[in-house]
């Protein structure tokens, strides 16, 4: 056993102080996390404030506020004024926040207000001015107020009021008190889920004497077990629901009794699914109806009907409109002779087959609907005579079967609309003979054969409405919609054509206003596919694997006002792609293709921009390409990234610039810049290859006749004998004068001897071969050149040649002159100059 030391008294007092201040804290801090009660859905107009704590003028909102929800919060009671402060409101929700009072005036000067919902407060006090001010209201919601009586709701003077619902309450009588007189606008009245159980004479007399008309009076989920006859005579409503209302079949049967003398509109009787109280349909079941007008009657919700439905129609068989939803109808029940059903609608049945035979015996029939039963697979039976009938819905069934359609409906001329979508498959052939004025027909979602492979529409011609999407059909023909004249709506969807390609095949089609190709795995549009749609306006070609957006493809459509190419493969429009896009264009969509967002494709970036009033989804228009944008919209690309910046302009104009200029020396100074690798390529092998000649001349070809006669024959035919090379005579033919004139004239002789004369200085090939010379004699290391100039050189143009005059003024040179003595000097000092050249190669030889 554990003792514990107790402390003092008094001792607690601090402890719990800290503990009362830490939790205080702790509070504070969550309550700053807290985020705002009021959350503004629309700027300025909705506010949704659920939860909020508040007793006082509302401060969360502005004045400008037109819908309020302050549903779950804790109000308690209103007092007077209590929305004062958002005079705008149009639709406040009071959902279960606690009220139990209203006083008077507290929605005072909501003069606007139209929608109040008041659901799950249970009151204890409704003051009697407690809705005074609501001169607009129009819907009011009181479910789940444990309201007893609608005698003492203070709703008398709202004459605005369209819609009353006082669902699951306490109401124990469907007596309408004499205020119901002045709600002259109401229009829905629901007393749904309440405690209503008998219905006198008497209950409904204010709406006779108000002559209140079109009234829907709700009193499903009542547990009604008597209704008075003759209660609902002479009474006029839009609309009487009687659901799940009835514990018994007799009672049921007595009750409908009752409405003895009831004119409506719209009657619906049977069950709830999730709280059925009657599960079997009796024979007579519907005879207390015989005595009630009604334009529509509508039964829901029975599950057997073995044996018991001989007597379905008997006093329902001059109703204009039957609605029969979610029965377990196997086969259908006698029909009355002159019948007067225009309307028949059997959605959620047991049908196996479709009933044809009996069905034709609604001779007044123009409106068919057979719809959402999941065991009808079979159509055998026949149609016959239906020559009203105008509109056939069989769709959302499992129909199999062959030999569409004209024979399933003999003598129907006149039937406008067939609906045979979301069944399992049907042959179609091409006899529509007995149909041929359909305006619409349906297909969708049924597997089709026949289509595709020959023309099975040609009998359609006033047909407007062709709808034959993820039919699995597969275009071979061109005349698959041939004789279709007037079509106007065409729907393809999900189907394919030969090659995946698209080509005349909608030649005929010259009335088309819709055309709807999409995901149909085409690859290729020709040009002339769309020649005869001028009058098309709306195309979708969406979901296929287009590269391009041809412009010639789509020129044609001037009427075209909705293009949808999104979820191709495109990845650009071509400027001529853009300039063809029609005018017309209302919505474009583009999105999730596979854009190129390259600056070389800035056109049509800049297309993007100024087309986004156009463009639909262009949020979803997004680079695939390059990488480093890929996922970037397209109307948030930055087309200044595709700008270059000044300074990186000038950059590189200066690189293009220094580029320029080198190239143009390049090709200015190409043979000297060529001579000068050859030669100095040749110096590194002139050791090698030694002198095969004494002197290589250069001269003017027009001085070839002097240096002949005057140079070669005294020169290499003396004693010593010297070996000149001369162009004409030692370069090697099929070489490139270049390298003859380095490897065979300067690199394989000791010496070069320059012929100057006037014509040698008027030749730029010679002055170039000069200039060579003296890179040689530079490379070489050696005064090799000999100048003879002659008599006859004109000064003047010598001294032009600054180089050579200069050369001319540093070194010594020869000078021709046709005289005895001058001829003497001048051989004895050229053979010296030639002799020296071979004395000096010797002692360069020696060396190496």
């Amino acid at each position: 056993m554990l003792g514990l030391k107790m402390p003092r008294r008094g001792a607690f007092l601090p402890w719990t102080l800290v503990v009362l201040l830490g939790l205080m804290l702790v509070l504070s801090q969550l309550a700053c996390c807290l985020p705002d009660p009021c959350l503004e859905v629309i700027p300025n107009i909705t506010f949704r404030c659920v939860g909020l704590n508040t007793s006082g003028t509302l401060t969360q909102v502005p004045n400008t506020t037109q819908n309020l929800d302050l549903s779950f919060s804790h109000l308690k009671s209103l007092s007077p004024n209590y929305f004062s402060s958002v005079p705008e409101l149009q639709l406040l929700d009071l959902t279960r926040c606690h009220i139990r009072t209203i006083e008077d005036n507290s929605f005072k000067d909501l003069y606007n207000l139209s929608t109040l919902i008041l659901t799950a407060n249970f009151f204890n006090y409704l003051g009697p001015l407690a809705f005074n001010g609501l001169n607009s209201l129009r819907r009011l919601v009181l479910v789940e107020n444990n309201i007893s009586s609608l005698t003492d709701l203070p709703i008398g003077h709202l004459h605005t009021l369209q819609e009353l619902n006082v669902g699951r309450n306490q109401i124990a009588s469907l007596k309408l008190p004499k205020y119901f007189a002045n709600l002259t606008s109401l229009k829905h009245l629901s007393l749904l889920s309440n405690k209503i159980t008998y219905i006198s004479k008497g209950d409904l007399d204010v709406l006779r004497e108000a002559n209140m008309f079109n009234l829907t009076l709700v009193l499903s989920l009542n547990d009604i077990k008597y209704i008075q006859p003759r209660s609902f005579a002479e009474i006029h409503l839009g609309e009487l629901a009687l659901r799940s209302s009835f514990e018994t079949v007799n009672v049921m049967r007595t009750c409908l009794q009752g409405l003895t003398g009831l004119q409506v509109n719209r009657l619906i009787v049977g069950e709830f699914r999730d709280r059925e109280r009657l599960k079997n349909f009796h024979s007579g079941l519907l005879s207390g109806l015989c005595q009630v007008q009604m334009q529509e009657f509508v039964l829901i919700c029975f599950r057997q009907f073995k044996n018991n439905t001989d007597t379905l129609f008997d006093c329902i068989g001059n109703v204009s409109s039957i609605r029969l939803v979610n029965l377990h109808l196997e086969e259908v029940s006698d029909v009355p002779k002159m019948s007067q059903v225009k309307y028949l609608e059997c959605k959620k049945c047991n049908f196996k087959e479709v009933p044809a035979m009996k069905l034709s015996l609604f001779k007044e029939l123009r409106t068919l609907r057979i719809t959402k039963s999941k065991y009808l697979n079979s159509f055998r039976e026949y149609f016959n005579h239906l020559t009203n009938l105008e509109v056939m819905d069989l769709s959302e069934n499992r129909l199999s079967f062959t030999r569409c359609c004209s024979l399933l409906f003999r003598g129907s001329l006149n039937l406008k609309y067939l609906n045979l979508s979301f069944n399992s498959d049907i042959s179609v052939t091409s006899d529509f003979t007995n149909i041929k004025n359909l305006l619409t027909l349906d297909f969708q979602h049924t597997k089709l054969m026949g289509p595709g492979t020959y023309p099975v529409f040609l009998a359609l011609q006033k047909l407007i409405y062709l709808d034959i999407s993820y039919t699995q059909t597969h275009v071979k023909s061109q005349c698959t919609f041939c004789g279709l004249h007037s079509l106007q709506v065409l729907k393809m969807a999900g189907n394919s054509f030969e090659n995946n390609k698209l080509s005349n095949n909608l030649k005929n089609l010259t009335r088309l206003h819709i055309l709807d190709i999409s995901s149909c795995k085409l690859l290729h549009v020709d040009q002339s596919t769309f020649t005869a749609l001028s009058e098309l306006k709306e195309l979708n070609i969406s979901n296929n694997k287009l590269l391009t957006f041809d412009p010639l493809v789509y020129k044609p459509l001037q009427a075209l006002t909705v293009l949808d190419f999104s979820h191709n493969q495109l990845t650009v429009l071509s400027d001529s792609a853009m300039e063809s896009v029609p005018g017309s264009l209302v919505l474009l969509d583009l999105s999730y293709n596979l854009f190129d967002c390259s600056c070389t494709h800035l056109n049509f970036l800049k297309w993007v921009k100024e087309k986004q009033e156009v463009l639909q989804n262009k949020e979803l228009m997004m680079c695939h390409i390059p990488a480093h944008v890929k996922n970037v919209s397209l109307p948030s690309f930055d087309l200044s990234s595709c700008h270059l910046k000044p300074s990186t302009v000038a950059f590189l104009v200066s690189v293009l610039l220094t580029v320029a200029v080198f190239l143009f020396l390049i090709y200015k100074y190409y043979f000297q810049l060529y001579y000068s690798l050859v030669l100095l390529s040749g110096c590194k092998h002139s050791a090698e290859r030694g002198d095969t000649y004494d002197a290589f001349v250069i001269h003017s070809s027009k001085d070839q006749e002097w240096v002949i006669k005057e140079l070669v024959e005294p020169l290499e035919g003396g004693k010593p004998p010297f070996q000149l090379c001369l162009y004409y005579r030692d370069f090697l033919p099929g070489v490139p004068i270049v390298t003859n004139i380095i490897q065979e004239g300067f690199l394989s002789s000791r010496n070069v001897i320059a012929v100057i004369s006037t014509d040698f200085l008027e030749s730029k090939w010679c002055g170039f071969e000069f200039d060579i010379a003296q890179s040689w004699q530079l490379v070489e290391g050696r005064a090799g050149i000999i100048m003879i100039v002659l008599e006859d050189v004109d000064k003047a143009l010598l001294r032009q040649r600054l180089g050579l005059s200069r050369y001319l003024k540093r070194n010594t040179y020869l000078e021709w002159k046709n005289r005895e003595i001058s001829r003497h000097i001048f051989w004895r000092q050229l053979t010296g100059a030639l002799l020296e050249g071979k004395k000096r190669n010797h002692e360069e030889l020696k060396l190496m």
